[in-house]
């Protein structure tokens, strides 16, 4: 099993814990590249201005949130990545 689907794996599994850092090493891994906004919002994107994702880092600590992580997984399902 490589890296980037372990990470899948990881994110998919709602009881493991998913850093910020995995994260942006799976969406780097799956070709997005990272886009810095103004505070602490961030955009990721893979050249396909409809295929961003707009995510604000974690503040308290570096687990991304539930609601977070939704909408990953409903990105990436939706671009038949997951």
């Amino acid at each position: 099993m490589s890296k980037t689907e372990k990470l899948i794996a990881k994110l998919l599994n709602e009881h493991a814990v998913f850093t910020w850092r995995e994260l942006e090493t799976l969406l780097y891994r799956l070709g997005y590249r990272q886009l810095e906004g103004q505070g602490s919002r961030v955009k990721f994107h893979n050249g396909n201005v409809q295929a961003m994702i707009n995510m604000h880092k974690p503040h308290l600590g570096n687990e991304l949130k539930a609601y977070a992580r939704r909408q990953v997984i409903e990105h990436l399902r939706s671009g038949g990545l997951t």
